[in-house]
């Protein structure tokens, strides 16, 4: 640093022309702004405030306790029919004459739904009720002739060959008549079959017959829902199978929001191999609106257990891994990997990582960092007393 003995030494070494005098107060210039210079750094390197470290985020936190749940299994499914019943004719090349019922009507069994054309099968009937008519009476003449034979046979006036033919023509007409009663009898049922019935009670859940078409024997004309009953087929991780029985109750959420009670009928005795799930057959009542094809998401209960509950809010996920936050006495929290099970509301189950006791962040998680230090309160993180 220059002083001013220093300065007075540099005046007593210039010259003292006018061009030297010039070159003297330059000089002074420059080390005297070099002087105010040093001095100004220095006074500002001693004024320098230390560095405040940030302050503690604030955040909440609930302690980890365990509490008594309902044990289920969650599974996704589709609703369909318990049994579907293809309806169509069991005679065919006749019109349809009328269509009794629609989609969404109940029925009765035996009820008639179609009615084809009928008059071709009832003049074929009358024929043949007329032609079994005509057999009758031919196998009387043979019958009476035969028996004229017989009070005859004694006196030789017919030979044995003759007894034999009026014996053979008694026969053949006993057999025409058996014929022609088989032919009314197919006619008279094909007539009955033009009329089309409900093979047990149930809902009409699809029509495609209309008046005036053709039918054909084996062709579709309705749909019906055997009575009314609808099932859910839920696909069930092969893991959870094996705690289910027949007859356990369960509770079905539909993609409307309407919940539904049901009952497990059957639970399948394979494991797909490519999914790794098997099919649980669920009961559903008829008057819960469930319909064939609605999406429907179930629970099935298992019973009451143990479980540690924590909020939804205090769940990290980083990296395809869940974490919560955990505080600790000197309010600085550490990251722990944890394992989740069941949703409840806005709970979830933490199955491991964090013991009962300890205290996990609520609100606020999502902002942390593990080591950072923290300062609990009391209500939402952005406000209140602390803890």
């Amino acid at each position: 640093m220059f002083t001013s003995s220093a300065l007075t030494n540099l005046r007593s070494y210039l010259p003292q022309s006018r061009r030297g005098r010039v070159l003297a107060a330059v000089a002074v210039s420059v080390a005297s702004l070099a002087v105010l210079i040093l001095v100004l750094r220095g006074a500002s390197t001693r004024a320098a405030p230390p560095v405040v470290s940030a302050a503690a985020q604030a955040v909440t936190a609930k302690t980890l306790e365990t509490v008594q749940v309902q044990r289920g299994v969650t599974a996704n499914g589709t609703v369909y029919a318990w049994q579907e019943i293809v309806i169509g004719p069991e005679v065919g090349g006749y019109l349809v004459a009328a269509v009794n019922v629609d989609v969404g009507d109940r029925v009765r069994k035996g009820q008639a739904l179609v009615q084809l054309s009928e008059d071709l099968l009832a003049a074929e009937v009358a024929s043949k009720r007329a032609n079994l008519e005509q057999a009758q009476a031919s196998l009387e003449n043979a019958a009476a002739a035969y028996r004229r034979a017989q009070s005859l046979s004694g006196s030789g006036a017919l030979s044995q060959s003759d007894m034999d033919k009026l014996r053979s023509e008694e026969l053949a007409a006993r057999a025409r008549v058996e014929v022609t009663k088989a032919e009314l009898q197919t006619s008279d049922l094909r007539l009955r079959h033009t009329r089309v019935t409900a093979p047990d009670d149930g809902v009409i859940s699809a029509r495609s017959v209309n008046v005036g078409q053709v039918a054909q024997v084996g062709s579709e004309m309705l749909r019906l829902l055997r009575k009314g009953r609808v099932e859910w087929r839920a696909e069930m991780r092969e893991a959870g199978m094996g705690d289910m029985g027949v007859v356990q109750v369960l509770k079905l959420s539909t993609a409307d929001g309407a919940q539904v009670e049901g009952e497990v009928r059957a639970i399948a005795a394979t494991i797909e191999s490519s999914t790794r799930a098997g099919l649980v057959y669920v009961d559903i009542p008829s008057s819960s609106g469930a319909r064939p094809g609605m999406f429907a998401r179930g629970e099935i209960l298992l019973g009451q257990a143990t479980a540690s509950m924590a909020s939804l809010s205090s769940i990290v996920t980083q990296d395809g891994y869940t974490y919560v936050f955990v505080v600790s006495d000197q309010q600085l929290v550490a990251r722990r990997r944890v394992e989740t099970g069941t949703v409840r509301g806005k709970q979830i189950e933490i199955v491991s990582g964090v013991q009962p006791g300890e205290r996990v962040v609520d609100k606020g998680a999502g902002f942390l960092k593990d080591g950072d230090h923290v300062r609990v309160v009391l209500g939402t993180p952005d406000g209140g007393e602390g803890s």
